[in-house]
């Protein structure tokens, strides 16, 4: 328990939160809510705490806030992966909020690991709340971890009863790229990167298959592989030896790029010889040469809106789980085919 804050001018301690709750006749939780900005704190309220702080030159720790609430000032964030920059995109925005709201972001990558649940129970046991992106923890140690009181909130993947879930629009974006291709006169697709499912890019497939089967046309299973650049790459060499599709749909900008590049290869002209697209929006889409087709995701508002969900659950702002799904957007470039605007 926090006793002591910093020393004043003097030399002597200051005064602690304690101190300042009492002076204004209002809980600890109450003083941390009015410094911080966070959680509902009357006017009235609030000008109390204020003068409590003036009167006493009170001095807020971060550190020393948390603990005297019993917290541990940190949060702990499970990503699949580190690298790329759709992840770097998302932990960016997570981080620029959670340092707003004072608060330490512990990472566990599961790419490093191999004993992934036992360092999940670890983590969530030095943390005030957990973010879980994608499919990187299962469905029943989610829950578990939900149902011992520690906060959740997931990214981009299905929900779990009892647990926050912040993620982008998938369907109906997927369906306006399929029927933008389909204008294009495209029919044989190729669906490359995970394989349908409940989880972010399984909406995308579905979205697409609806699509196309609303045109009388039977969607190809999903070719599975690495969603990296490298990923991409090899998949398209092994795609591009065989017979050649209209379009290859990739699931993220990352696939799209190897793609292009094995097209290249193969001295391939996109889009004349073979469509292209991605998902995400990420910076290398709109400077790949052609400009990449793809669908223009919040990466940074994604994490940024975990971040605040997360925090809300720590403070009591919010008791009851809630889903914020996040508009995204079709971007449409030369990779898919030529425009109107780029004939003129």
């Amino acid at each position: 328990m926090v006793r002591e804050a910093p020393p004043d001018d003097r030399g002597q301690p200051g005064p602690t939160i304690y101190e300042v709750a009492r002076h204004a006749g209002v809980s600890i939780a109450t003083v941390s809510r009015a410094l911080r900005g966070t959680g509902p704190v009357a006017p009235a309220t609030r000008e109390k705490v204020m003068a409590a702080v003036r009167e006493l030159r009170f001095t807020p720790s971060r550190l020393g806030v948390s603990l005297a609430e019993g917290r541990h000032a940190a949060n702990g964030i499970v990503f699949p992966d580190l690298s790329g920059p759709y992840f770097a995109e998302v932990l960016l925005g997570y981080e620029e909020v959670a340092s707003r709201l004072g608060r330490s972001v512990i990472i566990l990558s599961r790419h490093t690991q191999t004993d992934i649940d036992r360092q999940v129970r670890e983590l969530a046991g030095r943390v005030d709340g957990l973010v879980v992106f994608g499919d990187t923890v299962r469905d029943d140690l989610v829950g578990e971890i939900v149902g011992s009181g520690v906060p959740v909130v997931l990214l981009a993947r299905t929900p779990v009863v009892g647990a926050d879930l912040v993620s982008s629009e998938n369907t109906g974006s997927a369906r306006a790229l399929t029927e933008h291709l389909l204008g294009h006169g495209h029919r044989d697709l190729v669906l490359l990167g995970a394989p349908a499912g409940e989880d972010d890019i399984g909406e995308r497939w579905a979205g697409v298959t609806a699509t196309l089967a609303e045109h009388r046309i039977t969607a190809p299973e999903p070719v599975a592989c690495e969603l990296t650049v490298e990923g991409g790459l090899k998949a398209g060499r092994a795609l591009l030896r065989s017979a050649l599709p209209d379009v290859v749909v990739c699931a993220d900008d990352q696939l799209a790029l190897g793609v292009l590049l094995a097209a290249e290869e193969h001295g391939l002209s996109v889009p004349g010889d073979l469509a292209v697209t991605g998902w995400d929006d990420i910076m290398a889409a709109r400077f790949a040469r052609p400009a990449l087709t793809t669908v223009r995701q919040p990466m940074r508002e994604l994490g940024a809106r975990a971040a605040l969900a997360l925090d809300q659950l720590i403070t009591g702002e919010r008791a009851t789980a809630r889903r914020q799904t996040l508009a995204t957007e079709l971007v449409v470039r030369a990779s898919c085919g030529t425009h109107p605007v780029e004939e003129q």
